[in-house]
């Protein structure tokens, strides 16, 4: 008996997955263990391993589609085996699926290629599918079908058409044009006696064509999806859902520059790592997050969550999207411990090797671009945290100090927090104690 194939629950919070690719294709053999499809949920693609050996007789969705957890998304069995051809229902089985469809065996398939006229148009077909099968006189019940939940695309026509050597009626001048511009003929309705195509009909779908490509050429659309959805829709919520206020200070780095000078050796030797900004940056947010727990908090169901951990998300940019891995108990951490797992976490994040709970738990996050001649932004709170902190670049400014004009480097950090949790006041609090720390950095390595 054919086996389901199931969306996977990976999470209590899991309801949809959204399918990125299939590694077998109808009809491939498959071994229990192997990569059977991959998804995505919560901007993590993960490979799903097949759990029966047998035939995969069917795929019912391709890939982009979001699909609900538990939901069977095609079936394993043997050669020849019925399957439904459309996806069960939760709760339902074999027995009640359509007979005489894609999912019946040799026998009864040939059998359905004789029924009559009316059955033909409940099968599942595109409308430029079934008007082509409709002008060239051919059952649809005779064509493969390989769209979607087993729908008829256009193409299953034409490659049926052309397997059967069946030919449009044209006038040799109709067909001496089509065959100078690549027209095909099959795609064209004509307008002569009996439908004959004539050269009238050809030069019209060559000009039609033309306009199409000159069309597309101007506008280009192209819908968002996967990832770039997914942040998508996060951003939004978090904008108008949380009423951001953003406060922004210079900080003087000088001494957090000599201080990375001094440890760069000394980390490079234990790790075989380098140290950067971002490992200071994570360290004195998370010193000014244990002396502010206002701030260390999330805002979930009109309530504040107190958080006992103080644990650090950093905004890291991937292909079409971004991912926010996590530091976990980075107050606890020393800069050496922090340099590791930032490099080990970013590495996996670009190669799209993230595990579920590398991106869960922060209670803050830092956005920083001072790799880009950046110098202020306003960054979006990761919900359901209450503040996030970006940073630009460090660049040379004369500054007064004493009284005299000094060259010094400096960067500007923006906290941008949420307004219905914290005031202002309390919010330039925290990110004054973080330009105090990096400008006395000692005393976050003591």
């Amino acid at each position: 008996m054919p086996k389901e194939i199931f969306m996977p629950k990976l999470s209590s919070t899991m309801q949809v997955g959204t399918l990125l690719r299939w590694f077998k294709e109808e009809g491939e053999p498959v071994e229990i263990g192997e990569p059977l499809f991959e998804i995505m949920t919560d901007k993590i693609n993960i490979e799903v391993e097949s759990y029966d050996s047998g035939i995969l007789l069917k795929k019912y969705y391709e890939p982009e589609a979001e699909i609900p957890v538990n939901q069977v998304i095609g079936y394993i069995g043997k050669p020849g085996e019925r399957v439904p051809d459309e996806p069960p229902a939760p709760g339902s089985g074999l027995a009640e699926s359509p007979r005489g469809q894609e999912g019946t065996s040799i026998e009864e398939q040939g059998a359905a290629d004789h029924q009559p006229e009316e059955a033909s148009r409940k099968i599942r077909a595109t409308p430029a599918a079934r008007a082509l099968a409709r002008k060239a006189g051919v059952d649809l019940g005779k064509i493969s079908r390989s769209g979607p939940r087993g729908r008829i695309q256009k193409k299953d026509v034409e490659q049926y058409l052309e397997a059967a050597g069946t030919k449009p009626k044209a006038t040799p001048l109709a067909q001496k044009i089509a065959k100078e511009e690549q027209v095909d003929l099959r795609a064209i309705s004509g307008t002569g006696s009996g439908g004959k195509i004539m050269k009238r009909d050809v030069l019209e779908a060559v000009r039609a064509s033309e306009q199409q490509r000159t069309e597309k050429r101007e506008e280009i659309r192209k819908p968002l999806s996967g990832l770039r959805k997914v942040v998508a829709n996060r951003m939004a919520q978090s904008a108008f859902t949380a009423p951001h206020v953003t406060l922004s200070t210079e900080i003087d780095m000088a001494k957090a520059v000599e201080m990375r000078q001094s440890l760069l050796p000394v980390i490079e030797k234990q790790t075989g790592l380098r140290l950067t900004y971002t490992d200071i940056l994570i360290k004195a947010a998370a010193t000014a997050l244990k002396r502010f727990p206002e701030v260390n908090v999330h805002f979930e169901n009109d309530e504040v969550v107190s958080r006992d951990e103080v644990n650090v998300g950093m905004a890291v940019a991937v292909k079409d999207g971004l991912l926010v891995p996590v530091i976990k108990n980075a107050d606890k951490k020393g800069l050496a411990a922090i340099c590791a797992e930032v490099k080990d976490l970013s590495k996996r994040a670009r190669e799209q090797k993230l595990l579920p709970d590398d991106l869960k738990g922060s209670t803050f996050t830092i956005s920083n671009l001072g790799m880009y001649p950046i110098d202020v932004f306003t960054p979006i709170i990761n919900l359901p945290e209450i503040a996030i902190l970006g940073v630009g670049r460090i660049q040379e400014k004369p500054v007064v100090i004493g009284g005299e004009i000094v060259i010094r480097p400096m960067m500007t950090a923006s906290l941008s927090f949420d307004h219905r949790v914290i005031d202002g006041a309390p919010a330039a609090e925290f990110l004054a104690e973080i330009k105090r720390i990096l400008e006395n950095p000692l005393e976050m390595i003591v």
